[in-house]
Order: C-alpha cells, then structure tokens, then sequence
C-alpha cells in the first residue's frame, strides 16, 4: 500500500476504526447467537419437486415461519438428496435427521403391529385411513412408534391408493396374469411379500432408479399412486394402468425425538399444527388428483383397465392371513380396524 492510499492514523481515526470493528463483531455476535438458538429442522424426502408429497413441506415452513417466527431452521431435501429412502428411521434414531415421512413398511421393521398396515386390502379408502390413525388405534400404535424408534409421528398422510402400471399392455384380470412380471418395490421384506402376493416377481429398486428401470426394461412394473405416477413421469416409459387398488397408502410425518423432547410445550404445539396443515393440504390435493387423473393418463396414451378386483382381494389376503405377518398382529386389531366407520 503506497502512502496516499494508507487509511489516516490519526487518534480520531483510529477511534473510529476501533468502534467499527466493535461494532461489527457485535453484529457477528448477534447473528450467530439468533441462528443458534434456532432448532435445525432437516427434512428428507425422496419425492420429486411437482409432488404433493414434497410440497406440504414448505406449507410446514411457511406455517413455522408465521407461528413461530425465528424458533425453526427448516431445510428441505427432496429427491431422497440426503438419505436414501427407508434409511430416515435410522437417521432420525441417530441424531443425523429431524424431520420426514415414514411409511408403515419402514415402522412395521421395529414394531410389528403395524405390518397389518402393509397388507393389501385391509383398509377400505381415505376416510377410513384417517379415522385409524387419528382415533384410539393410532394412539396406541404412536406410542410403540416413540418407544422403539425413537420418532413422534406428528400427522398420518394420504399417500394414494396404489396401482399397477405396466410398461407393456397386456391383459391383467386376476393375480395369475402377472406371473413372471417383475414389479418394482422398494427392499424390505414386507414390500416385497406385498408383490407376491399380487402374483407378480418382486423386484427391490430404489424409487429414484424406477424411471430409467421402466425405460430399460430392468423391470416391467410399478405400483404407486396415480398422482406419483404422473410427477415422476412414469407415464411417459409405460403403456398401461391396471386399477388393483391394492393399498390404500399412508405415511407418517414423524419428528425425531431427541428434536421433539428439547422443544416446550407451545413449541410442540405450533409444530404438530404446521404439521397436520402440512398433512391436510397433501390429503386434500391428492384426493383430487386422483379424481382426474384417469382422464389424463388415457389421454397420454396410456390404457386403463380394471381387473376382477375380488380376486385379488381373495388371493392377496389369504396369502397374508397364511403369512407369518398375521401372527404378530394383535388380537382383535384387524376387527377393530373394520369396525371403524
């Protein structure tokens, strides 16, 4: 630095360097003390961006930013960027994740009541979901959750009635007609006992790979919801929908609970809202979608058939009323769940 361009030194500058500088770390100071104080709230998902899914995440920011102004770091990370899905229980257990959806397949590894839950034609329609999970039996199934996961479920979510889509037509009216198709589904061992139990070979593939699995012919199927189908872009490498209606999904929006028991109790309070809010506006947008979306898909291209559907009802629950599963459901539970109207 030549000796025009040196800052002055006289005492009054100095002084007033000297108060900047002050001034400055306190500004520091006062930042990194406000971001502490915040609690980090990552989020992982494996849903894409256009999904229902992956949006009522940031209606449960914008909520939190509203109700509890400066109290929540919320960071999103879909497209299952951060954690594969399925590997968010262990997350969440171990402290490297706060926030995302479970499903019953994941839970159903810990606790083994809700393997009812994986099985196919057990719960009727989206109503009937939502009065299990939000009466006496989700309450009691919540607590199991908490105690052997270590995660609170917040709000269950409609994920969508699952159905098969093809990536070749071919006639599918009872689960012998899927001998030999390899239908993808995710790896656990309940998912994968759903798949034979529709009559098809399952085959384990992450749902970020289905894509170009259907485009290579690595498989011949899917089963999702048709809201799913049409955001990840299913439609554009399959051919076919066959409305089994095996599943009426749900997932779980669970928190991790070394997050949930370091909050108060109006903390608690004002992220189980954001988090029902959350629920409600996937629930209500995909409900509708669904409505619609047949019409859509025929108009893409794509055939949409419906199958004997008591067949696959007979097959698919006499083949887990004959499982193992059925053992570890509690006595009485299924009745309850018929029960609830």
């Amino acid at each position: 630095m030549t000796p025009s361009s040196s800052p002055p030194t006289t005492p009054t500058a100095v002084r007033r360097r000297g108060w900047l500088a002050l001034a400055g770390a306190l500004c520091l100071g006062d930042r990194a003390a406000w971001a502490q104080g915040r609690h980090l709230l990552r989020i992982s998902t494996p849903a894409v961006p256009d999904d229902w899914h992956a949006r009522m995440w940031t209606v449960l920011r914008e909520q939190l930013d509203k109700s509890a102004s400066g109290q929540f770091d919320v960071q999103i990370n879909l497209n299952a960027a951060l954690f594969k899905q399925g590997a968010e229980p262990v997350a969440m257990a171990r402290g490297n994740l706060e926030m995302a959806t479970i499903s019953a397949f994941d839970i159903a590894k810990l606790v083994s009541e809700f393997s009812i839950f994986t099985a196919g034609y057990v719960i009727r329609d989206p109503a009937h979901l939502m009065k299990v999970f939000n009466g006496p039996i989700g309450d009691e199934l919540y607590k199991q959750v908490s105690e052997k996961m270590d995660i609170t479920v917040l709000a269950p979510i409609y994920y969508g009635t699952r159905q098969l889509n093809l990536r070749d037509a071919r006639k599918v009216s009872t689960p012998a007609d899927l001998k030999g198709v390899k239908l993808r589904m995710p790896g656990s061992k309940e998912w994968l006992f759903l798949g034979e139990a529709l009559g098809a070979t399952p085959t384990p593939l992450a749902f970020g790979e289905v894509y170009l699995g259907l485009r290579t012919g690595t498989i011949d199927a899917q089963d999702n919801p048709l809201p799913t189908l049409k955001s990840a872009k299913f439609y554009e490498v399959t051919k076919q929908i066959t409305l089994t209606g095996h599943l009426v999904d749900v997932l779980f929006i669970g928190v991790a609970n070394k997050l949930w028991n370091s909050l108060g109790a109006e903390q608690k309070s004002k992220l189980r809202a954001a988090a029902q809010m959350a629920a409600s506006y996937n629930n209500e947008n995909r409900m509708a979608d669904e409505k619609q979306l047949v019409d859509y898909f025929r108009s893409q291209g794509l055939s949409v058939t419906t199958p004997d559907i008591d067949a696959f009802r007979k097959t698919v629950q006499a083949a887990y009323l004959q499982s193992d599963y059925a053992k570890t459901w509690p006595k009485g539970l299924l009745e309850r769940i018929n029960a609830t109207r």
